[in-house]
């Protein structure tokens, strides 16, 4: 019977370019997506930008936009990375969107007015106050000291070194991370979603230890429900409530009937997996209600272990409470390590830059196998390993798999016309063993147990390739009356690399499609992989399916970035204490800075640049006339698209770097550099800002 799956991934916040956590969490999903397609199941597949709360409302405000423009900024750069490493989503949505706005107000609302009795309470609260900045500081803008496990520079609402959920008035010794100083305690109206309510309690109880959850996450949650005492003497007290309002001034979505009052990000957030299957299916004229009214829907989550809290706790409660259907399973998986556990670092060039990669020309389907190879059904960390990562694909995807059409497929083109010929006993036997296999790597795809998958496939690719060891069709085709034998051979080869095509399909969608055109065949699916390829049936030429990854790649790929080089000292913590999170160049003489000339410039026209979702082609009026003393221009390219509109600029006075030499680039010549700041680690702080000279400053003029 088609299953009818509705499968997610965590939302990323909207305040920076996806990484590579990101990139593995999608590529995980969309293995288990395209298995489940594979399967003839109905799956709808969807995500979207997390896009609201203090952080992006306080970097747009930095930027000059308003937040809806930083996040379009964010959401229009999402596209190279997904269609890169070939993740397929079905619908890519917004929490901003209507649907979102729509759903959670209603999921409150329900939730407000239960007929069993309300889970909503209103509460004057003591909330911490930045005097400096003038505002109610958000739970991520204050830190402090874990009151549970005492982690220093803890955030204000939950602890990410032993998971525990707290008030930001619980943290020891507070700090605001907007200004640094001592924030202080004022009053203020707030309302609470009930959690320790003992109906959310039953509710949970059951819930998280029904089977959905990996016996790891559902023992740490089990944690949670209990009154206990902890090694410092301190008293755990189970599940609190949770404070779902913030006040104004707020990028959210307003609370009904609470003039100034806005959700707390993570409680829209997740009902935005809701709002991006509404827009789809509204989309399709497909009605969302009955959709979610199907008793039959499965619906699924993939999640990173550091928000197991708000995903297994509050989602499903909201959800239950609402009179809504609750996840079917949530899949929680490990962090990403490189090199035998580090941690990634940008600044050390120990990171692994998604876009980096493509753009070095690596081949997405190294990392979308290698990561397969690693994951398995449990919540545990993976490490990407470079060496190993060569190995792996080297070995395996090219020795072992891509290796048996190369040897077979040239002598059925040359000899045989192309043609597949009968199969002979031994090949049979080896053919049948391939396609009983395939309920166990079904199932291992089902459990998501890739590594195991993957394993059992190359196995199997081993006894193929013993097979061509074993009758050496190469030696067969140097000998007389040997022309049936070799056909036959050649024909179980490449019959087996199709049954192996299909195994590996979810992982290698891209190099799957090459197969099928090669071979002649429809879609590869788990229901057609026993169906046989009648003697005669013609194979197109084969060409060469996958490069080897080169060691040059690789060293590239973890090259540190140049202002690595410039860090005094050893730590992150430090750098980041650093004006603009790197240190000040070395020391240079006025004569090195008057070598340097900055001058005026009007920005006469922008616009963007075909082809590129970073660039901006700036015309630049300097003051500089021609040998026939008419007014000139400059050409500029400036890598400002991520903050600017070509109609933000256009007008606007900035600094030119006017003797620097010009730049041959693929869109054409850039005659200068146009200044900019931006802050050293551009994923903690994003952010591009263009230097604009005060009014009254005329083109041509120099910066002395």
């Amino acid at each position: 019977m088609t299953r009818q799956l509705f499968v997610t991934t965590a939302l990323p916040y909207a305040n920076g370019n996806f990484h590579i956590g990101h990139i593995m969490e999608y590529i995980q999903a969309d293995i288990w997506v395209r298995y489940q397609r594979m399967m003839g199941n109905a799956v709808d597949f969807v995500c979207a930008d997390d896009t609201h709360g203090a952080p992006i409302m306080i970097a747009a405000e930095k930027a000059g936009i308003t937040p809806q423009q930083f996040v379009a900024n964010i959401a229009a750069g999402r596209k190279p990375y997904l269609d890169g490493f070939h993740i397929s989503f079905d619908n890519w949505h917004s929490t901003d969107a209507p649907e979102n706005h729509e759903l959670a107000q209603a999921i409150y609302r329900d939730l407000r007015d239960n007929s069993d009795g309300s889970l909503i309470e209103s509460r004057t609260i003591e909330q911490f106050f930045d005097p400096q900045k003038n505002m109610f500081l958000p739970d991520r803008f204050i830190k402090g000291e874990c009151p549970k496990c005492h982690a220093k520079d803890q955030y204000g609402d939950n602890c990410e070194n032993c998971g525990a959920v707290y008030a930001p008035t619980d943290l020891i010794n507070p700090y605001s991370a907007l200004s640094g100083v001592k924030p202080e305690l004022r009053s203020s109206e707030h309302f609470f979603f009930k959690l320790s309510d003992p109906r959310c309690v039953a509710f949970l109880e059951q819930w998280t230890q029904d089977g959905k959850l990996q016996p790891e996450v559902a023992n740490k949650i089990k944690e949670w429900f209990t009154v206990r005492t902890n090694p410092d003497g301190s008293q755990s007290e189970g599940l609190g409530d949770w404070d779902i309002s913030r006040d104004a001034p707020y990028f959210g979505i307003e609370i009904p009937d609470a003039p100034g009052k806005y959700f707390y990000v993570w409680l829209d957030a997740p009902i935005g997996y809701l709002a991006s299957l509404k827009n789809l299916l509204d989309g399709r004229g497909i009605d969302y209600e009955a959709y979610m009214a199907n008793p039959e829907l499965e619906q699924y989550h993939f999640i990173g272990k550091d928000i197991v809290t708000f995903h297994t706790l509050f989602f499903p409660a909201c959800l239950h409470f609402s009179g809504r259907k609750t996840p079917d399973n949530i899949f929680v998986h490990g962090f990403l390590t490189v090199n035998n556990g580090e941690k990634m670092s940008k600044s050390r060039g120990t990171g692994l830059d998604p876009l980096k990669y493509l753009s070095l020309g690596m081949n997405p389907e190294w990392l979308r196998y290698y990561l397969a190879a690693k994951l398995s059904a449990r919540n545990e960390d993976i490490d990407f390993n470079a060496d190993d990562f060569m190995a792996r694909v080297n070995s395996d995807l090219i020795g072992k798999f891509v290796n048996i059409a190369s040897r077979a497929a040239g002598f059925i083109a040359k000899r045989f016309e192309g043609q597949l010929g009968d199969v002979p006993e031994d090949g049979a036997a080896l053919l049948h063993q391939l396609r009983i296999e395939r309920g166990s790597i079904e199932r291992l795809y089902e459990e998501r147990e890739y590594a195991k998958a993957l394993r059992e496939t190359m196995l199997l690719a081993d006894r193929v390739n013993a097979y061509v060891d074993a009758n050496k069709p190469w030696d067969l085709a140097k000998q007389a009356g040997q022309e049936a034998r070799l056909q036959g051979v050649c024909t179980v080869c490449i019959k087996a690399f199709r049954i192996l095509t299909c195994y590996l399909k979810p992982v290698l969608p891209e190099l799957a499609a090459r197969v099928e055109t090669f071979l002649n065949v429809p879609p590869l699916s788990f229901g057609n992989v026993g169906e046989p390829l009648e003697t005669g049936h013609i194979i197109g030429t084969y060409q060469h399916l996958m490069q080897r990854v080169d060691i040059k790649q690789l060293e590239a790929l973890f090259e540190p970035p140049v202002q690595a080089e410039q860090v005094l000292t050893a730590t992150e913590s430090a750098a980041s204490a650093l004006p603009g999170g790197e240190a000040i160049a070395p020391t240079i003489s006025i004569d090195d800075f008057a070598k340097i000339d900055l001058r005026i410039a009007k920005i006469v026209q922008c616009q963007a640049v075909a082809g590129s979702t970073k660039l901006l082609q700036l015309t630049l009026d300097v003051g500089e006339v021609d040998e026939a003393g008419q007014p000139t221009t400059r050409n500029v390219f400036s890598g400002i698209a991520s903050m600017y509109k070509p109609e933000d600029l256009s007008g606007k006075l900035t600094v030119l770097v006017a003797n620097l030499a010009p730049r041959k680039m693929k869109f054409g010549v850039s005659e200068g550099m146009v200044l900019a700041a931006s802050h050293a680690d551009d994923k903690a702080q994003p952010g591009i800002y263009v230097l604009e000279p005060f009014p009254g400053a005329q083109p041509g003029l120099r910066i002395h």
